[in-house]
């Protein structure tokens, strides 16, 4: 099936681009929903994470401590490729799972380090980026999170530059301050007539 790969800055607004997708009946597969759902209470990560970083990483409800997790993955980058040796194998599995189940002209792949990826944008036949102005991204993830600007800035840090994923992109949704939801629907709605139209041609995967 065509496929699509959304993908964006923290604060970016991938989530609200790929639901106004789904609402016009498109398969969506979010790796970001997907690791959390590893890591909820039962979840499948959840046994080699409590026997790789112990007992303290896991809250009371039997899920994740996200924020203690995030803490340390920040300061350890041999804790950080611990964890994702455990959680990325299972990601791609259950992504690998849902596009094969997907029904439709197309699907949408919300991946937000498909840049960062490299060779995992050839699995997709094109790529979506939202972009807006870093002081943008920084608000909104103050506002939506209530972390602290640094702690903004050491995650945007961790990832590709805005000008990195734009130059990477097939296709640009621009999220700045001076949108709004109905501009946002009208570019997804232009988008989703374009990709039909790809999908019915059968496009081959990027090189």
């Amino acid at each position: 099936m065509f496929s699509i790969g959304l993908t964006g800055g923290i604060g970016s607004g991938k989530t609200t681009v790929a639901d106004m997708f789904a609402v016009r009946g498109v398969p969506v597969i979010d790796t970001d929903l997907i690791a959390h759902q590893i890591t909820v209470p039962g979840g499948v990560a959840m046994p080699l994470i409590e026997s790789t970083f112990g007992p303290a990483y896991v809250a009371a409800d039997g899920s994740l401590d996200r924020a203690k997790m995030r803490t340390r993955v920040f300061s350890d980058n041999t804790a950080k490729a611990q964890l994702e040796s455990i959680t990325h194998p299972l990601i791609r599995a259950e992504s690998e799972r849902q596009r094969n189940a997907a029904q439709g002209a197309y699907h949408i792949v919300v991946v937000p380090l498909l840049i960062e990826a490299g060779d995992r944008a050839s699995k997709v036949q094109r790529i979506l980026v939202v972009d807006c102005p870093v002081d943008t991204q920084i608000e909104r993830v103050i506002r939506r999170n209530g972390f602290t600007r640094d702690q903004v800035l050491a995650i945007i840090e961790r990832q590709a530059t805005r000008e990195a994923r734009v130059a990477a992109a097939d296709d640009v949704v621009v999220n700045d301050s001076a949108a709004t939801l109905e501009t946002l629907q009208r570019e997804v709605d232009a988008l989703h007539v374009r990709y039909v139209a790809m999908a019915s041609g059968n496009s081959k995967p990027r090189t």
